[in-house]
């Protein structure tokens, strides 16, 4: 056996695996005012930000009462609205006035789960709910895993949502896996 060929077999035998690929570290949005959720998704660190609306007096605005925008972390944290596309598509939600202080929040890309602006019996504020798999969940971060698809019809594997259990006050993160 020649060396050049040994040397082909040593390094197949013996070659490192490639190195993982290093895991994206998510910032936590900070000093947003009146921050009610925010959505992470592959593949950046640019995140969606859900503020309540309202005025300079605090005073809610009943036609829109969540702000929505980006916070761009893989530009320098600039903040900028969405655009069309992702407001009317993807990341934009439409709010509809049930009763006083109760909104009916409806994703424009993800409709299956309900959620609900709502004030909270135990601080008072208005806060962003969900229940899933029988849990109400008083939401604080929603993540997309996204691996491949398209621009329009991207794969998203799961969504998880993070924030308070109601009925404990613990953190939970429960998961839909699409």
């Amino acid at each position: 056996m020649s060396a050049t060929t040994f040397l082909l077999f040593f390094n197949l035998l013996f070659a490192l695996p490639p190195a993982p690929k290093p895991a994206t570290v998510f910032p936590v949005p900070s000093g947003v005012p009146n921050q009610l959720f925010y959505l992470q998704r592959d593949p950046n660190t640019n995140t969606v930000i859900y503020q309540l609306n309202v005025d300079r007096a605090g005073r809610l605005n009943e036609d829109e009462p969540v702000n929505v925008f980006w916070i761009r972390y893989d530009e320098h944290g600039e903040r900028k609205d969405l655009n069309f596309i992702q407001r009317k598509f993807a990341y934009g939600l439409t709010a509809e006035k049930l009763a006083t202080d109760k909104y009916e929040l409806k994703f424009a890309a993800y409709n299956k789960v309900r959620f609900y602006l709502l004030r909270s019996p135990t601080d008072k504020a208005l806060h962003v709910y969900t229940t899933i798999a029988g849990k109400q969940i008083q939401l604080e971060r929603v993540f997309l895993r996204i691996e491949g698809g398209t621009f329009w019809v991207p794969n998203v594997k799961y969504i998880e949502f993070k924030g308070l259990n109601t009925a404990t006050l613990q953190p939970i993160a429960e998961r839909i896996t699409l």
